[in-house]
């Protein structure tokens, strides 16, 4: 039973790889998570690939999510999707009206290239050029990147 609940799951993860998925932004989440509704009325959740913005409670969380929300909130979004997360949120390269919502994201200093997942060279050129130009978070003088932020967060609720 186990093996064919794996082979289904790897039909629906490459069926999704094969296609991109079109749909308008309802709703932005956060710097890097947003929802996109698609023409036959179903909601996705996508967290954007290769990247990491702040937590809503950290400085810049919220600039960032409204940053997003500028980009694609209420416009046409396609999203080329690389995998699921263990939230079941697509994970992928989102384009709102042909920009890339990731890089441009990194590109105003509203998130740092999630190392961990980074496979895009161009994201990292950005981040210097955003660093070296102190823009958005760049600007803070020791910007916490959100997974240190999320792993104290946790070290902290264990500890007490």
């Amino acid at each position: 039973m186990r093996i064919i609940g794996v082979l289904l799951f790897g039909m629906v993860v490459g069926s999704l790889y094969a296609d991109p998925m079109i749909g308008r932004v309802v709703k932005v989440a956060d710097g890097d998570t947003l929802t996109i509704l698609d023409p036959a009325n179903q909601q996705h959740r996508v967290r954007l690939a290769q990247i990491d913005a702040p937590e809503k409670a950290q400085p810049f969380g919220m600039v960032s999510k409204k940053s997003l929300s500028d980009i694609c909130y209420g416009v046409k979004a396609q999203v080329i999707p690389v995998d699921i997360d263990r939230y079941d949120r697509i994970v992928g390269t989102v384009y709102c009206n042909g920009t890339n919502a990731n890089l441009e994201q990194i590109k105003r200093g509203m998130a740092w290239v999630y190392d961990k997942y980074a496979k895009d060279g161009n994201l990292y050129s950005t981040q210097s050029a955003a660093r070296s130009n102190k823009v958005g978070l760049w600007n803070d003088k020791s910007p916490v990147e959100p997974w240190v932020f999320r792993s104290s967060k946790k070290q902290y609720i264990n500890n007490n």
